[in-house]
């Protein structure tokens, strides 16, 4: 069973090693689902029951019945994603239904941020952004302890101004 260990895997010559975003992502995203249930079922629940009867507010049911799908959607999205650090460029993959995975030259990173909302720093989790010249080839690594994320950075800018050297 697959327990999301932040770990790479075995790498050989035909795999990269491929690193899973640490569990504490999950458990602030289902956390956050379930706040937001609660707030959305009693902003349904009260006025119906109050207003037209207590039979109605069995309509609040409905956010939780929905928040039980996501609890479940959370879980694949968060085992879907993961990055792995090769030779010449950063993979980065995601995705349940369309997997999506981008390519990252080393060589075209212009910057490298470490973000860290309110939340995440709660439950102390940061972010990696990576800007390219083209857009369409930014990508971001959420999720990753600050000490992977502070890491994963200056390693991805130290080979980016050693890629892009020779330019």
């Amino acid at each position: 069973m697959d327990t999301g260990s932040p770990e790479p895997t075995v790498p050989t010559a035909d795999t990269p090693a491929w690193r899973r975003l640490p569990p504490g992502l999950l458990r602030m995203r289902r956390l956050l689902l379930m706040v937001w249930t609660v707030l959305i079922a009693l902003a349904v629940g009260l006025p119906l029951g109050l207003l037209a009867g207590p039979g109605w507010a069995a309509f609040a049911l409905l956010p939780v019945a929905l928040a039980v799908w996501c609890w479940w959607l959370l879980g694949r999205n968060w085992r879907s994603w993961r990055y792995a650090e090769r030779a010449d460029d950063l993979l980065i993959s995601r995705g349940v239904l369309w997997r999506e995975e981008t390519v990252v030259p080393y060589g075209r990173m212009q910057l490298v941020e470490v973000t860290s909302g309110p939340v995440e720093r709660y439950f102390g989790l940061a972010g990696v952004q990576l800007h390219t010249a083209a857009a369409a080839t930014d990508a971001t690594i959420p999720g990753l302890e600050p000490a992977e994320a502070e890491r994963l950075r200056d390693r991805l800018t130290e080979l980016g101004e050693a890629r892009s050297a020779g330019l």
